[in-house]
């Protein structure tokens, strides 16, 4: 049966999809590849140039540009917080549960938490050490690689987009879903640095974890579609 529906998945592969595709494929890897190079010390100084480069020259507890804009990044970074994320989860899958769309609600809901719970571990096993070398705007609790914020954002966004593009018909609006999702990932990943509390590489480690999960959850919802008569 599985069989069947990847031979028919195949065969219904735009270019475009096919391109995304591969590239997803491409994240755990990714993940992987960061990950032996962090162990090994090869992203030091990388890292450490690129966290200094978001602060004032001679003050690294200063981040660049004005204080309303540092308080706008932490209002970005929460967008990838567990609060958030977790409230923006409940909502959206009561509203696909409302809409009949149960099975799409549990793909959602089960890829958030498997995010999660992957990112949680996999800080434990690396433990690695949060950047002590600028002050940090705002409060952590827990290793650093990967990064849980950006973890959380890309697996939450991406998935979520791609339930929703799912029912969309017109592929201008597919677009701006995916484009909206894209645009709230990144931008908690940049924030996650600007605020000091992560290493560039634990933000992108963490989206390519996160969109592991997502790509997973692509493929589970394609597979798991019912055949239409």
């Amino acid at each position: 049966m599985i069989i069947e529906r990847l031979k028919s998945l195949r065969g219904k592969l735009e270019t475009r999809t096919l391109v995304l595709l591969v590239a997803l494929i491409g994240a755990p890897s990714l993940f992987l590849s960061i990950a032996d190079e962090v162990a090994e010390g090869e992203t030091a100084a990388l890292d450490r140039r690129l966290l200094l480069a978001l602060r004032s020259p001679g003050d690294p507890s200063d981040p660049l540009g004005p204080r309303w804009f540092e308080e706008s990044m932490r209002d970005i970074t929460a967008l990838g917080g567990f609060t958030v994320v977790t409230l923006l989860t409940i909502v959206a899958t009561l509203l696909l549960v409302f809409h009949q769309r149960r099975r799409e609600a549990l793909i959602f809901v089960g890829t958030v938490i498997l995010a999660y719970a992957s990112s949680e571990v996999l800080k434990a096993f690396y433990d690695r050490d949060r950047p002590m070398i600028v002050a940090h705007g705002s409060i952590v609790y827990s290793q650093s690689f990967p990064s849980g914020h950006s973890t959380a954002a890309a697996a939450t966004f991406l998935t979520l987009a791609t339930v929703l593009a799912s029912v969309e018909s017109t592929r201008r609006t597919k677009a701006l879903i995916y484009a909206l999702a894209i645009t709230a990932m990144v931008a908690v990943g940049v924030s996650r640095v600007y605020l000091g509390v992560h290493w560039p590489t634990d933000v992108l480690a963490g989206w390519a974890l996160g969109a592991t999960w997502a790509l997973a959850a692509w493929i589970v919802l394609v597979i798991s579609q019912p055949k239409r008569a």
